[in-house]
């Protein structure tokens, strides 16, 4: 099997020179008074198998909350009511080593509309104590308490052969915005 992921210090993962992050949102609806959370199945492309939160590329001139409000609708069926951004995850794949990937990370309990499958996902519930984790991407246990608290955070993730973990760095958050202007500093 593959070696464990390594935890490392913040400014221990360098990026390439003249890497330019790719934007992506990733919403997970959360019912308090049943204690679970609503993922979806990924049926097809990227990720295909997995269990994940609702999610996709920020459009050009679309805002990030614009873009997870529309990947909500799109693949559930619902609109948040009360989303609210909650993180920042930088992904750094060796075989795209110039396209990071920086995933908004954002919560919603409050919504409209009935929840429905699309042709790329299968939402379903789960009881909190019961989420796949072993269905979902590898960095999800991670970040998953620090969500689940209602903290804010920021993090790197590094993968080889697109899905396995390599080594991470997490932590908690009380200037996301700030945080996030110096994930990107350099572009």
């Amino acid at each position: 099997g593959a070696p464990m992921p390594r935890e490392v210090r913040e400014g221990d993962i360098a990026l390439a020179r003249g890497a330019a992050h790719r934007a992506f949102t990733l919403v997970v609806v959360r019912d308090y008074e049943g204690g679970r959370v609503l993922l979806g199945e990924k049926l097809r492309g990227f990720g295909a198998g997995y269990y994940n939160g609702f999610g996709g590329k920020v459009e050009r001139g679309e805002t990030v909350e614009a873009a997870a409000a529309r990947e909500l609708t799109e693949e559930a069926n619902v609109e948040a009511t009360n989303m609210t951004r909650r993180g920042a995850l930088r992904f750094v794949f060796d075989d795209k080593p110039l396209e990071p990937w920086l995933v908004h990370v954002f919560h919603c309990s409050r919504y409209d509309g009935e929840i429905a499958a699309s042709d790329e996902m299968r939402p379903e519930w789960f009881d909190l104590d019961d989420v796949p984790f072993e269905n979902m991407w590898a960095d999800d246990p991670y970040w998953w308490p620090l969500f689940l608290e209602e903290k804010e955070f920021v993090g790197t993730f590094t993968f080889t052969n697109t899905t396995t973990l390599v080594d991470y760095w997490i932590r908690e958050t009380k200037d996301l915005m700030l945080d996030v202007e110096a994930m990107t500093a350099n572009e």
